[in-house]
């Protein structure tokens, strides 16, 4: 007597294809090389798209910068279609790797501030995206990126004001100038950063490249509903995590203020040479790109090799 196995159910059928291999390739869990170069992706573009906003100049109107801070469509794209945890690393320590330290305006611990800032940005940002062709979640995503960078800021800014370790910088005529200030701040940093140079283009790319950049890395594209590699975890653990990070981040503002500048690097190339000097992050980023790029092949080749 024979005795038949009854069929899976579809949603096992579901589940067991999310927690394997595609093709043979392209895995939902990311390995030691795919991380990598996402880390060195993100870090890349992200310098890149700094050094670009050099060269532009930076229009004011009175006592405000209407200006870019960034393009927050570059390491949301990076975040959105492969891992918010590794491309949210990689973009603020190409900020400091290529605009700062290699131009020469580099703070020493003082710029922890910042990436500790812009880390929580993408990181929390990149998570919100749980569908890659959703345009909604995109650009209520870059508005978050910008919001959660400026807003950390401006309290930092308040408070060195508040506890007096700095002047605040008032405006004649406009009682508390300094939080006004502020506000119209990051209203044009919303504006300018989040919405023109951040939901505006990342609408139109991210989805467009869902689906064809994600097996050049050998990664599965993003499914809706499935967890995301290196997203932030949606439990009290992410906020005593983004609470802890933000008063690092005050701490080493604060350094800045008492005049503690341990390792800082400021000759100011771009004085001493001209934008020319920029071309020199724009070779650096290329070379770095290329080690990445060479390095992963040869790691997936690696694992070819020792799957077949």
């Amino acid at each position: 007597m024979s005795t038949q196995v009854p069929p899976r159910p579809a949603e096992d059928e579901r589940r067991g294809a999310l927690r394997g291999t595609i093709d043979g390739i392209r895995r939902t869990e990311l390995s030691t090389s795919q991380k990598l170069m996402i880390f060195v992706l993100s870090m890349s573009l992200f310098g890149l798209s700094n050094i670009i906003l050099e060269i532009i100049p930076d229009p004011s109107i009175g006592p405000v910068d209407v200006s870019v801070s960034y393009m927050v469509f570059v390491p949301l794209t990076v975040a959105a279609l492969f891992s918010p945890f590794w491309a949210a690393l990689g973009a603020p320590l190409g900020e400091i790797v290529f605009t700062d330290l290699l131009m020469g305006d580099f703070s020493g611990l003082a710029e922890v501030e910042g990436f500790l800032q812009m880390f929580l940005a993408v990181f929390i940002a990149g998570s919100l995206v749980r569908n890659p062709r959703s345009r909604v979640q995109i650009a209520i995503a870059s508005v978050v990126l910008v919001l959660v960078d400026k807003v950390l800021s401006a309290v930092v800014d308040l408070s060195k004001v508040w506890i007096g370790v700095e002047d605040a910088e008032l405006v004649e005529g406009l009682p508390q100038s300094m939080l006004a200030l502020e506000t119209i701040g990051l209203g044009v940093d919303v504006i300018m950063s989040g919405v023109l140079l951040g939901a505006i283009p990342a609408m139109w790319l991210i989805p467009a490249l869902h689906g064809k950049i994600e097996p050049l890395m050998g990664m599965r594209p993003r499914v809706p509903g499935e967890p995301i590699p290196g997203a932030a975890p949606r439990t009290p653990l992410l906020v005593g995590g983004a609470l802890l990070l933000s008063v690092a981040s005050f701490g080493f503002a604060f350094l800045e203020a008492f005049d503690i500048s341990a390792g800082a690097f400021e000759p100011d190339f771009i004085d001493r040479f001209g934008s020319g000097f920029l071309l020199v992050a724009v070779a650096a980023i290329a070379v770095v790109l290329t080690v990445a790029v060479l390095l992963f092949r040869l790691s997936r080749r690696a694992a070819e090799t020792a799957g077949s």
